[in-house]
């Protein structure tokens, strides 16, 4: 997924907390969202106040989560994981791995995401026929290293 497509994204799905996002999709979200408190903050310090800084962090509360739900419904996880940040350090670090582990097969919250997770197949070429199956063994007695013993001679 390419950055305008996830913020696309995660401007379409500002309040929805079902479904899946794709690691990209998360990340380059979260990267939109701090280009833009890095540009609040500057644009505070400018005017001597923290209220467009302020502004903007309340304006993204929602979709931040809806998109962190998503991105954990990914990993085959329920969005109440989310609570886990309240608890100190510990918390945001096992949020970030959760954001970091790569995106499973169809799982109860729904299909891949980007249409990831189902293992398909295609030709470069277009549709071609189904091979037939290959035909079964012939059965082949082993090589043998030794030759057969003599008849006149006693076992050892």
């Amino acid at each position: 997924m390419t950055f305008a497509e996830a913020i696309n994204d995660g401007f379409s799905k500002y309040a929805t907390f079902s479904g899946r996002s794709s690691r990209s999709a998360y990340w380059f979200w979260v990267l939109l969202y701090v280009l833009i408190v890095i540009v609040a903050t500057i644009i505070d310090a400018g005017i001597g106040s923290s209220a467009i800084a302020g502004l903007v962090g309340l304006a993204f509360l929602i979709p931040n989560l809806a998109v962190l739900c998503r991105r954990l419904h990914d990993t085959d996880r329920t969005g109440w994981w989310i609570l886990i940040g309240f608890v100190p350090l510990v918390g945001w670090i096992v949020l970030i791995i959760f954001a970091c582990t790569e995106s499973g097969p169809p799982n109860q919250y729904g299909p891949g995401p980007d249409g990831k997770g189902a293992v398909t197949m295609t030709s470069p070429f277009g549709q071609t026929p189904p091979l037939p199956p290959p035909p079964p063994p012939t059965p082949q007695s082993p090589p043998s290293e030794m030759p057969p013993p003599d008849p006149g001679e006693r076992a050892p």
